[in-house]
């Protein structure tokens, strides 16, 4: 006996459920032609094959096929309830969004149960695209109670993500990627496509937080799904996003991504995503240097109002107004925000009148800008995120210090510095809870590190997974508590000591500009930005041959080499500055991202001087006497590491009853445990710097690698830490003036002062180096005043350096 029209639709839907599209279709074709199917089952197949065909391409097919379902007489209320529900969805993705609205509360109105919570999320979509998210949320958290209440436990887990989306919506990316994070399992259980769907939105909440790269393998890797499974529009979605993600660091790709996104969509005939894609390529020409016509951006923002995206439309013209600012095309009037307008349309809106300002005017504007995503930013503790979502401010940054520059008043450019240097450490973090899963996770990840080498750490699925989690741990585990202020050059000129410099390096994307600070006064010394340039190609390749080759024929011609380029380099960036501090006996320099690697203690000019790096002026002011003379002090040597163990028990013989693990003793839990007991941590190993992730660097011990992650887990850190591994000084910068690395963990963490190298240095070198610097440590030297005695009295000039607070 063959199955009857009812059950072929039940088993077409489970079909469609599960994205097996041309399984559903046929399914839906012999329901409606079984001998049963009566005009309400007609009505329900047409229904349902509406959906297969706009997922597949067809989307005026799919209309077409509901309106004359819908149209039918003898269909019963709750029949028409449905299909009114299914045209709304359609309505929804073709951007009509009044009529979506009316026809998906008909259906609200007619329906109970699951079909009433698949209606509610329908609507809430609706909502979510017109920024209404009180609605949004109300709509969805009804869906979840009810699906909660029937056992629909993947239907339950879809709305809680969605809730994550609207969170990520209202700016709370904390949030957002808490709820998508634990509704992941249970969607991505049910197909591979459904866990694309999911990541598709995991990837917009790791792109506002600046984490792009992340996003774009992510984006990558679901259009691969979706092309898979035929899913064009969705396919054309991910490209959209893509382009978005690009838009922020590769612009000319952007534009050929999301022109092709546009033309996609439109073969589709889904002309409201064209419009948005159009809209991205617009941006994409901007940032690119090609501005467009103003006509451009007319039309597109009159696309995307029609297509019922009016925040979209007003960022579009306020892209608009910068482009034409930037031409000397006049000045038409800025769009009024929406009143739930985001933060980065916000801070576009400051950028647009900012551009179309001079001077102070200008600085005002920015200023306002910068202020609104400092308070984007206190809501939420965690590093990566604080330092990443810099991202959206880097376009007012430069403009804030280039107009500081043209001001030429040292007080002003002073101010903008510290802008710049304090804006993703304004939050002091609330340290988290010990989390036993996050540990498990750590110690898990440590034993893959040990077994993957290469690219195969970054592409390894449960690498990958592993590491999204741990990121995600940490962001919802660690709050935001106090606010760091700024402080101005008189405050600290005020508290500057005789024979003490400030050097504050800005770098406005074009020129490069020192202001020194002392007890006298403040300046500012413009220096050859051409000629640092040319100093620092091939730096990085000069240092770690230098450590390399340092006997044989070719020695002197290396050591040679690398002096030459160190005076050059000193004589960029150190004697115009030492030339107006005349007399400096110890300094406190802050730098820009473009200087990140420079080996300051190896010039020419620093020799016998003290000095260290600060995160910023503000930070050191206000931790400068925090300091403690230390008490205590332990050492830690890493495996494969020739005379780590040896350099370790020489350090420590400066110090009375200090602790020394190495061999098997130099775990990780009895690292970890020994940095909250001691006052000077001192680690010799390998270790890593890993460029997509700082926070995945590490140093290498007994067991596997402790990461950057791992120090949030220990409850006390040390005051002072001396990190004896290759590369753990490098940072790697985000959005032109945020530097993050390893140094920079232990800093958030709390740590007054780090000691690290930021290229490789000779096990040799390091060894004596650091057995002098624990001389001074232990008798209560400032660590400057420490590293710069010890490499006095050794003769031995290397990368190492203090950063943090400490001076």
């Amino acid at each position: 006996m063959g199955s009857s029209g009812w059950d072929l639709w039940q088993r077409g839907r489970a079909a469609l459920d599960a994205q097996r599209f041309t399984q559903a279709r046929r399914l839906l074709d012999r329901a409606a032609a079984a001998p049963d199917a009566d005009a309400d089952l007609q009505a329900r197949v047409a229904g349902t094959l509406s959906y297969v065909l706009a997922q597949t391409g067809d989307p005026a097919g799919g209309e077409s096929l509901v309106r004359e379902a819908l149209a039918r007489d003898g269909l019963t209320p709750e029949t028409a309830a449905v299909l009114a529900g299914q045209l709304g969805v359609i309505c929804t993705r073709a951007g009509r969004l009044d009529e979506a609205e009316v026809m998906l509360t008909r259906a609200v109105d007619g329906l109970t149960g699951v079909a009433l919570a698949n209606c509610l999320m329908n609507r809430s979509l609706v909502h979510m695209q017109r920024r209404d998210l009180d609605a949004c949320a109300i709509d969805l958290q009804r869906a979840t109670e009810i699906y909660e209440s029937a056992g629909e436990a993947s239907a339950a887990a879809e709305a809680r993500h969605n809730l994550g989306y609207a969170a990520l919506l209202a700016g709370d990316l904390v949030t957002a990627l808490d709820l998508m994070a634990r509704s992941r399992p249970v969607i991505a259980a049910e197909s591979d496509v459904s866990a694309a769907m999911s990541d598709l939105d995991r990837a917009e909440v790791l792109r506002d937080a600046g984490l792009v790269e992340e996003a774009e393998r992510l984006l990558e890797s679901v259009a691969v799904v979706f092309g898979a499974a035929r899913m064009r529009q969705a396919r054309a979605e991910a490209e959209f996003h893509l382009a978005r993600s690009l838009l922020q660091h590769d612009p000319t790709r952007a534009v050929k991504v999301a022109g092709a996104a546009a033309r996609r969509f439109r073969a589709l005939g889904s002309e409201s995503w064209a419009a948005r894609s159009a809209a991205v390529r617009l941006d994409a020409k901007v940032a690119s240097g090609s501005p467009p016509r103003a006509e451009e951006f007319i039309d597109a923002a009159a696309a995307l109002t029609a297509a019922g995206f009016p925040t979209e439309a007003t960022a579009v013209r306020l892209s608009g107004a910068v482009a034409a600012a930037r031409t000397g095309q006049g000045q038409a009037p800025l769009p009024r925000l929406p009143r739930q307008a985001p933060t980065p349309l916000k801070l576009r809106a400051a950028e647009a009148r900012a551009a179309r300002s001079r001077g102070t005017a200008a600085r005002r504007h920015v200023a306002a800008g910068l202020d609104l995503l400092s308070d984007w930013q206190r809501s939420f503790g965690a590093l990566d995120l604080q330092a990443s979502v810099a991202m959206h401010g880097t376009n007012l940054i430069f403009h804030g210090l280039r107009s500081a520059a043209e001001s030429g008043d040292p007080s002003i450019l002073f101010d903008w510095s510290e802008r710049a240097r304090h804006l993703s450490q304004q939050v002091v973090p609330v340290r988290p809870p010990h989390d036993p899963e996050l540990a498990s996770d750590l110690a898990e990840l440590r034993m893959l590190r040990a077994e993957l080498t290469g690219s195969e750490w970054t592409t390894h699925p449960q690498v990958r997974a592993l590491r999204d989690r741990v990121r995600e741990r940490q962001w919802t585990a660690t709050g935001a508590g106090d606010t760091r202020r700024r402080v101005g050059i008189d405050e600290v000129r005020a508290v500057l000591e005789p024979g003490t410099a400030v050097l504050s390096y800005v770098f406005t994307g074009s020129e490069l500009l020192c202001v020194v600070t002392t007890t006298a006064d403040g300046r500012i010394v413009r220096l050859r930005w051409a000629d640092v340039e040319r100093a620092t190609q091939g730096l990085r390749a000069d240092l770690d041959v230098a450590a390399a080759v340092r006997s044989g024929p070719m020695a002197a011609v290396v050591a040679r080499a690398l002096d030459e380029r160190m005076q050059s380099l000193g004589a960029a960036l150190l004697e115009p500055a030492l030339a107006v501090a005349e007399g400096a006996l110890r300094l406190i320099l802050t730098v820009p991202g473009a200087l990140g690697g420079i080996p300051w203690g190896m010039l020419p000019q620093m020799a016998g001087l003290p000095f260290v790096l600060a995160t910023s002026v503000s930070r050191w002011f206000d931790d400068r006497s925090g300091g403690r003379r230390p008490a205590s002090a332990g050492f830690a040597a890493g495996p494969r590491v020739p005379r780590a163990e040896e350099e370790t028990r020489a350090a420590a013989s400066a110090w009375q009853d200090a602790t020394v693990l190495a061999e098997s003793d130099a775990r990780v839990d009895a690292v970890t445990t020994l940095a909250d007991r001691v006052d000077v941590l001192h680690i010799a190993a390998h270790g890593r710097h890993t460029v997509d992730n700082p926070l995945f660097a590490g140093f290498e011990l007994h067991d596997g690698t402790l990461f950057g992650y791992d120090v949030d887990l220990i409850p006390r850190v040390p005051d002072t830490v001396v990190l004896s591994a290759c590369e753990l000084g490098r940072s790697s910068v985000r959005w032109g003036e945020e530097a993050l690395g390893m140094t920079r963990v232990w800093l958030h963490a709390g740590t007054r002062a780090v000691i690290a190298a930021p290229t490789v240095v000779a096990d040799d070198v390091a060894s004596e180096l650091l057995a002098a610097v624990h001389t001074g440590l232990s008798a209560g030297e400032d660590p400057a005043v420490a590293l710069a005695a010890a490499s006095s009295t050794t003769g031995l000039r290397t990368p190492f350096q203090v950063h943090g607070t400490a001076l």
